[in-house]
C-alpha cells in the first residue's frame, strides 16, 4: 500500500495531467538557470569520453517525421482549443471550396473549346477522295469527270451541285453532311474518247478532312465502241467540261471535236468493213444450176474455183492442180465413183432428188507420207510451206502439221485417222452451206 507522501505525490501528477496546456505550450527558461557550459561537455560516469562526430550527415541519417497514432493524434484534438479547431475546418473547407470552383471552370472551358472546334469544323470545307476508274482518261490533257452531289450538310441545308473530279478521283470540297454521289456525264479524253456514264449512286457521310471514300463511292466509266457513240452523248460531255470540266470553253470546244472525229471515223471504218463483208461473202457465193454453197470462211483467200455444169471445184490458190476438194451433183439412185486417188469426204442431199458428193485427197494422211518420203520426192511434189498449208485447210488448223504427222497418222500411215479428221472437219464448215438452187 502506497504511502501518504506518495499518494499525495501521484495525486498531484494527476491534477497536473488534468490541467490545460498554455496555448504555446513552451515554457520560459532564464539564462542564468542554464548549466555551465563545461557542466554540457563534461564525461558522463562510466562512459568515456564521446567519439568525434561527423559534421556531414547523409540524408538518409535524418529521421522522417513520424505520423502520429489514433490515440496520439486524439490526444491532440482534445488538447486543441475550439478556436483552433474551428479555425483549421474553416480553412480545410475554404480550400475544397477552391479546388472544386477551379475544377468546374477548367471541366467547363474544356467543354467550350470543343463545342467551338465542332461548330468549326461544322463549317469547314471538308476535301474527300472518291473511287473512280476511266481507262485512258488524263484530266490534265482531257476534261474532268462532272459528278452530280445531293443531300443535306451539317447545317441541315440542302444541296445540289455539280463538282469536278480527276481521274484520281480527287477534287471534292463539301460541308460535313450525308451525300448521295453520282456521275452526270461522260468527260472527254484527249484523243476524243467518250465513255458509258454508270448508273449507280453512292450514299456517303463526310466527317473529316482528307476522308477517303473510294470504297463506299466508286465508279467504273467503260470505253464503248466509237461507233456507238451518239451526239447527245458527246453533247453532254462538252457542256459539263466547258462548265467546269475543262480549263476553259474553247478547251472544251477543241475536245468535242476530237470526240466528234472520233466517233465519225469509227463510224466510216465499220460501213467500210461492212461493204467488204457483203463483197466477200459475194465472192465466197457459189451457185451451179442444181446447188449453191459458200465457200468457208476460213477458205477465203486461200483458194479459187471452177465449175462445170453441176461440178464445182476448190483448189489452192494459184495451182489448179492441187484441188482440195471436188463437188458433183448425183441424181438419186445413181451411184457415185470418185476419180483415182480421192476419197469421198462427205455428202449433202439437195432435197430434189439429187444429192452433192464431195470428194478428195485426203491431205493429213497423204502430205505426212509425201513428206517421210514413203511415196514421192517431197521437195518436187509438196514444198514444205505447201503441206502444211494443205495440211491445215483441210482440218482447220486444229492440229499442228507436227502433230499430225508423228501422233495422229504417224509413220506407218494411218489413213482412217486421217481421213476422220478431214471428214469431220469439212461437215462442219462446207456441208451445211450446200443447198439446193432456188
Amino acid at each position: 500500500m502506497p504511502t501518504e507522501v506518495e499518494a499525495g505525490h501521484e495525486e498531484s501528477e494527476c491534477e497536473a495531467g488534468n490541467q490545460p496546456e498554455s496555448d504555446t505550450g513552451e515554457e520560459t527558461i532564464l539564462l542564468d538557470s542554464l548549466p555551465p557550459e563545461d557542466s554540457l561537455t563534461r564525461e558522463l560516469p562510466g562512459l568515456g569520453s564521446a567519439p568525434a562526430v561527423d559534421e556531414t550527415v547523409a540524408m538518409g541519417d535524418i529521421p522522417l517525421p513520424s505520423v502520429p497514432s489514433a490515440r496520439e493524434a486524439e490526444v491532440r484534438h482534445r488538447k486543441m482549443s475550439p478556436k483552433r479547431r474551428n479555425l483549421l475546418v474553416a480553412g480545410v473547407v475554404a480550400v475544397a471550396l477552391v479546388a472544386g470552383g477551379a475544377g468546374y471552370a477548367a471541366w467547363n472551358g474544356y467543354q467550350q473549346e470543343q463545342a467551338a472546334t465542332a461548330a468549326a469544323n461544322a463549317h469547314t470545307m471538308m476535301s474527300v477522295q472518291i473511287g473512280v476508274h476511266a481507262a485512258g482518261l488524263d484530266c490534265s490533257a482531257g476534261s474532268k469527270i462532272p459528278v452530280q452531289v445531293s443531300g443535306q450538310d451539317s447545317d441541315g441545308s440542302s444541296v445540289s451541285e455539280t463538282l469536278y473530279v480527276d481521274e484520281h478521283g480527287r477534287g471534292i470540297k463539301l460541308l460535313p453532311g450525308d451525300y448521295t454521289l453520282s456521275i452526270a456525264a461522260s468527260p472527254i479524253a484527249s484523243d476524243g474518247t467518250v465513255y458509258t456514264v454508270p448508273t449507280t449512286k453512292a450514299q456517303v457521310t463526310i466527317k473529316s478532312d482528307g476522308q477517303d471514300l473510294s470504297s463506299q463511292a466508286a465508279f467504273k466509266l467503260k470505253v464503248p465502241s466509237a461507233d456507238t457513240v451518239t451526239d447527245d452523248q458527246i453533247d453532254a460531255a462538252a457542256k459539263y467540261a466547258e462548265e467546269g470540266g475543262a480549263s476553259s470553253a474553247a478547251t472544251a470546244k477543241v475536245l468535242q471535236q476530237a470526240a466528234t472525229a472520233r466517233r465519225d471515223a469509227a463510224v466510216n471504218a465499220v460501213s467500210a468493213q461492212k461493204a467488204q463483208a457483203a463483197r466477200d461473202a459475194d465472192a465466197r457465193h457459189k451457185a451451179t444450176d442444181l446447188y449453191q454453197l459458200d465457200i468457208p470462211v476460213e477458205w477465203y483467200g486461200k483458194v479459187e474455183t471452177w465449175q462445170n455444169g453441176s461440178t464445182l471445184c476448190i483448189y489452192l490458190a494459184g495451182d489448179s492442180d492441187t484441188p482440195i476438194v471436188t463437188l458433183v451433183a448425183v441424181r438419186e439412185g445413181e451411184s457415185f465413183t470418185p476419180d483415182e486417188g480421192d476419197t469421198v469426204l462427205g455428202a449433202a442431199n439437195l432435197g430434189n432428188g439429187y444429192t452433192v458428193y464431195a470428194s478428195g485427197p485426203v491431205y493429213p494422211y497423204v502430205v505426212p507420207q509425201t513428206i517421210n518420203g514413203r511415196t514421192q520426192n517431197p521437195v518436187s511434189t509438196y514444198p514444205m510451206d505447201t503441206a502444211i498449208e494443205l495440211v491445215e485447210l483441210t482440218t482447220g488448223n486444229r492440229y499442228t502439221y507436227s502433230q499430225i504427222k508423228n501422233v495422229l497418222v504417224g509413220k506407218d500411215g494411218n489413213a482412217d485417222a486421217a481421213t476422220k479428221l478431214e471428214t469431220d472437219y469439212l461437215a462442219q464448215i462446207l456441208l451445211p452451206s450446200i443447198k439446193a438452187q432456188d
